[in-house]
């Protein structure tokens, strides 16, 4: 048989078997159908979290991540139902994943923000659950089933959430992208010599932490010129210029009148083009004043 005839029938056998050879497919995203919400079990921390599909999206692959964290005593789904942000997800294609904190309490649960008293009056026990490692868990799961994309991680959450969700930007700067805390902008924990600034080792993000906050002018609860309980006290403006030098912001605070009824107050050109921004929506209390359009545009702006 001459030279070239074998090596082409060699070359033909060698490409059927290739082709018949079980290929190493990688692992199928376990969430379930487009524009459906799931319970989803997060392996390895013994919990779970509710997960919204965006509707339309032919493969659940690589997609960003926005966690939305409830207010205390409610739960993941009551913020689901409550926040909008489900739509949001639809339009914009999303995952969006509603957890239940750890603590037990009232109706619901609270979070565990440690050395920082939740509305029970409690300071969280070293036995608590760690919702940071819970939601960091869920995150690296989430990667390895090829689900999300880890450097599109976002945070957003109301009240007792909103507060998390700063905790977030403090301890965790390395997974998200940014944050968006709707009446609950925190940066550290109230300083135990003067309540009225916050409390800097409490509060030390490894990188710029791009923030977009929300509240209400007439919130009693967390009132923006701060006072309030134990665990608030500060001012709205007071963590936004914080958390504009811990991202060493070179300008603001700049106010721009965004409708009428709400202005923000911008701080820019931050390490890594991060940005600061507050909303403020006068007549407006203890609620969600987020605008989700906004957040989510202030969200796609970055990547981690």
């Amino acid at each position: 048989m001459p030279l070239f005839l074998l090596f082409s029938r060699l070359a033909l056998f060698l490409g059927l078997a290739a082709l018949a050879a079980p290929a190493l497919a990688a692992p199928a995203c376990p969430l379930g159908a487009p524009g459906t919400t799931q319970r989803v079990a997060v392996a390895g921390t013994g919990r779970s979290m509710l997960i919204h599909i965006p509707v339309g999206v032919r493969h659940i692959r690589d997609l960003p991540l926005v966690f939305l964290l409830h207010g205390s005593t409610s739960n993941g789904q009551e913020m689901l139902d409550y926040s909008g942000l489900a739509a949001t997800s639809d339009h914009h294609g999303f995952l969006l994943a509603a957890p239940d904190a750890g603590i037990p309490a009232g109706k619901g649960f609270v979070w565990n923000i440690p050395g920082v008293p939740t509305v029970t009056g409690a300071v969280p026990a070293a036995d608590d659950p760690d919702d940071v490692a819970y939601l960091t868990a869920a995150i690296d799961w989430l990667a390895a089933q090829k689900c999300i994309d880890v450097a599109r991680v976002y945070a957003t959450g109301l009240s007792g959430g909103g507060r998390m969700t700063s905790w977030l930007g403090c301890v965790a700067s390395d997974r998200f992208a940014a944050i968006a805390p709707v009446v609950g902008l925190r940066a550290g924990n109230p300083s135990a010599d003067d309540p009225q600034r916050p409390d800097p080792a409490t509060c030390q993000p490894k990188k710029a932490v791009p923030v977009y906050a929300f509240a209400g002018s007439d919130d009693t609860t967390n009132p923006v010129a701060g006072g309030g309980a134990g665990y608030w006290q500060y001012s709205m403006a007071t963590a936004l210029a914080r958390w504009a030098e811990l991202d060493g912001c070179r300008i603001g605070p700049q106010i721009f009148t965004v409708s009428g009824t709400a202005e923000e107050q911008i701080y820019s050109n931050c390490r890594g083009d991060a940005r600061v921004a507050g909303r403020i929506v006068a007549g407006r209390g203890h609620e969600w004043v987020a605008d989700n359009e906004a957040m989510w545009t202030f969200f796609a702006r970055y990547r981690r």
